[in-house]
């Protein structure tokens, strides 16, 4: 999963079209096949939003259970520039900027408002 962060600082948060759960997430995807995490951050980011970055490591221990064990989560952030606005895929059909607070109130899941909350410099609680 990837946080994108622009300066205010303002966090991405995008919805997932109701074929795909209809909530509230930040944007991800699976590792393909001879990728590392950081890549199918990089290669997620680009294709779910039109943005080309760097992306770094959030350093979090994130995972949760699936339907065939534990999942593992690598969380990244990138940084968008001001006034960058992302150009979504199918995935999705809407996205906000938000502070901190109100991504982490919109977000879904623990684990993607964890990594917000770690961008923005403080730890989470769980919910």
């Amino acid at each position: 999963m990837i946080v994108v962060r622009r300066p205010g600082p303002e966090y991405l948060v995008v919805l997932r079209s109701p074929e795909r759960g209809g909530y509230w997430n930040l944007v991800a995807g699976g590792v393909e096949p001879g990728e590392t995490p950081a890549e199918a951050a990089a290669r997620e980011l680009a294709e779910e939003t039109g943005l080309e970055a760097s992306v770094v490591p959030l350093g979090l221990d994130l995972s949760y259970e699936g339907p065939r064990g534990r999942v593992r989560l690598d969380a990244f952030l990138a940084e968008a520039p001001a006034g960058w606005e992302p150009v979504l895929d199918a995935e999705h059909v809407d996205y906000r900027w938000c502070s901190a607070d109100e991504a982490v109130s919109l977000l879904h899941y623990p684990e993607p408002r964890a990594a917000v909350a770690a961008a923005a410099g403080r730890t989470e609680a769980r919910r």
